[in-house]
């Protein structure tokens, strides 16, 4: 299905490329979770021209755009206002949340955007859709490689009385020492330091 394409100023296409090179934090931690149609079955761009403005993220199909505002947006109130009424002339929908929202509550951040997508399929008589399953890996297709002596890997031992959690142990210790996989390694990874955790974040 073709989406309506909004016109916009030519040369606002290398402003959007350098504005995607200089993301905020804020920017990046929202654009891991809308990239690759995650939020409900929809794509976005990021810093897409939309008429006279470019606006963080844009979902075409939708007519929607997401901005992320530091705090500099205090000062600039009321070109804002003008900036969102203009898009709102195109057609376009605006919401907008602070750099903090998204840093500190992005659950949030995401289910203020899914609830606005959820009433515009019902406005529009959509069908609800849903984010397309991430691709797990074929178990015939290679997979991962098995680990040389002397790489790092992460094992999940049963938590002890003192809490432990993932350790991280040298592939040649275990081979050479099986005891050695019921004990912490005396050294960090290469390039790590001392204290490095093997984790999940």
């Amino acid at each position: 299905m073709r989406h309506h394409i909004i016109p916009y100023k030519p040369q606002l296409k290398e402003r959007a490329r350098e504005l995607r090179r200089t993301m905020t934090l804020a920017e990046i931690l929202l654009w891991k979770r809308l990239k690759g149609k995650q939020l409900c079955g929809y794509d976005f761009d990021r810093q897409r021209p939309v008429g006279r403005r470019i606006v963080d993220f844009y979902c075409k199909e939708l007519k929607l755009a997401v901005d992320v505002d530091g705090g500099v947006h205090d000062f600039t109130r009321e070109k804002d206002e003008a900036r969102q009424r203009e898009l709102e002339t195109l057609g376009v929908t605006v919401l907008r949340f602070w750099n903090y929202e998204v840093k500190n509550d992005m659950g949030s951040v995401l289910r203020k955007i899914e609830e606005w997508i959820r009433k515009e399929e019902q406005r529009r008589g959509w069908p609800r859709r849903e984010a397309k399953p991430k691709p797990t890996p074929n178990p015939s297709g290679g997979g991962e490689r098995r680990p040389a002596r002397g790489d790092w890997v992460a094992e999940r031992p049963t938590p002890g009385p003192s809490g432990g959690g993932e350790r991280c142990l040298g592939v040649s210790a275990i081979a050479s020492n099986p005891s050695a996989a019921g004990r912490a390694p005396r050294s960090s990874p290469p390039g790590r330091g001392q204290g490095w955790v093997c984790g999940t974040q």
